[in-house]
């Protein structure tokens, strides 16, 4: 693999679940320096300083203070979540006298046939007892990290018609093998096991399944790469890299990941929340400004909301627009729509074709066709509570919200030297 691909890799390889992406950012943010903040404290902040702080566990903003006054805040947000079958609570179901199955739930929207007959496992957090006084609990990142559970495809003896189209029931079709009957009540212990705790201490729990096929790189030249989750962690990854690099002496500059983005975004740590607001209006104060000069740096500030885009499908050409078809490889997608599903507007799009000169990043568009209903992103939620100029973008790719999604290879190192270039430009807009 390429050095950004496997970079890439590694990064959704140990990021199962939006807690571990989250974690795993936060540890390389320690590992460079930067200061971690506790919305459970007051901020002391300095100028030159480099800081993060996170909400949920799952939704973490980092940001980078300039020497000199700051002018305005240059912003990057993603999503840390991704679909995916969520664990109920009370997990095990008997069936047939054989088997005991994992009772799940769908968390956003997935394309459901790519899970069957192939491993997986499970991973999210679990809430502990904690010792001493009053009631207490922490929370423990857990991964089981072995192929534990498969959902098995019924016959096409069983179902004739199984490739003539299926209509799929969740609390039917899709409920993974744990185990034979032997194995009932072993789920919990399990868990326990593997976070390193005691099955008695576990208080609740947020977990989900992952896909366990490995990332790679194919096709003749070796220019795609497949893996879970790319949606949207590689923009999440490829925006970090391009922050760790940067600097601006004008503006702060800011790296998000929101969660839930797959189921609405409308939650504490979601882009309709007010965490991204919460922590400009800190640094704000941090810095003695007032609200007027909060105001004002928000006119000079510009966000890009990352969020992959669908790449032109080789046998669903008909289902692209006429003329607007992204493809892999091909750099930056700015992404369309005129009823606001995504920000892009003509002032937020002229600077992100003037960043991707700036970084000599190849650009293309994506709008849906016109009698075709798009999807949302977190851009135009996000701008509920900061209002700023936005563009939104993202990188090409196939099955989307499938277990197993693919991208082009060129296409993470453009994301890098993009966000690079965006992060230590100095805006004007007038």
């Amino acid at each position: 693999m390429k050095t950004q691909i496997k970079g890439l890799a590694d990064f959704i390889e140990g990021s199962p679940t939006a807690f571990h992406a989250v974690n795993l950012i936060r540890e390389k943010l320690l590992g460079e320096g930067f200061t971690e903040l506790s919305e459970k404290e007051v901020w002391k902040l300095k100028k030159g300083g480099k800081y993060f702080v996170t909400r949920n566990g799952s939704s973490i903003i980092s940001f980078k203070v300039p020497t000199t006054n700051y002018k305005g805040f240059s912003i990057i947000a993603s999503h840390s979540d991704s679909p995916a079958f969520k664990i109920k609570e009370n997990p095990e179901i008997e069936a047939a006298g054989a088997y005991v199955t994992l009772n799940v739930e769908k968390y956003g929207g997935m394309l459901c046939a790519p899970w069957f007959d192939r491993p997986l496992s499970v991973a999210g957090r679990l809430m502990v007892k904690k010792s001493g006084r009053g009631i207490g609990i922490e929370s423990r990142l857990v991964d089981i990290d072995r192929d534990l559970l498969m959902i098995p495809s019924l016959a096409i003896h069983m179902n004739r018609e199984a490739n003539d189209g299926y209509k799929y029931n969740v609390q039917k079709d899709l409920l993974p093998v744990f185990s034979d009957e032997s194995g009932k009540d072993g789920f919990m212990k399990l868990v326990a096991k593997a976070a390193g705790v005691k099955e008695s201490d576990i208080v609740s729990h947020d977990l989900f399944l992952y896909n366990r096929v490995k990332p790679t790189v194919w096709g003749a030249a070796n220019e795609y790469f497949s893996a879970g989750r790319l949606d949207d962690l590689e923009c999440g990854y490829g925006s970090l890299q391009g922050f760790m690099a940067a600097t601006n002496k004008k503006n702060i500059i800011m790296h998000v990941v929101f969660d839930n983005e797959e189921v609405g975004s409308t939650t504490k740590q979601g882009a309709a929340s007010t965490f991204l607001k919460d922590t400009l209006l800190r640094i704000n104060e941090g810095f003695g400004k007032s609200t007027s000069e909060y105001l004002v740096s928000l006119s000079e500030s510009f966000m890009i909301s990352a969020d992959n885009a669908h790449a032109v499908h080789p046998n669903y050409v008909e289902k692209a627009d006429p003329v607007n078809r992204p493809k892999m490889n091909g750099g930056i997608v700015i992404k369309y729509n005129a009823n606001q599903k995504y920000t892009t507007d003509a002032v937020s799009a002229a600077i992100c074709k003037m960043v991707c000169d700036k970084a000599k990043v190849p650009y293309q568009t994506f709008t849906n066709r016109s009698d075709v209903a798009g999807g949302s992103t977190l851009g135009n939620i996000s701008g509920t509570q900061v209002a700023i100029n936005t563009v939104d973008i993202g990188m090409a790719q196939l099955a989307m919200h499938s277990p197993y999604e693919t991208a082009g290879v060129k296409d993470v190192d453009y994301l890098i030297d993009f966000s690079k270039a965006f992060y230590e430009a100095d805006f004007t807009i007038e």
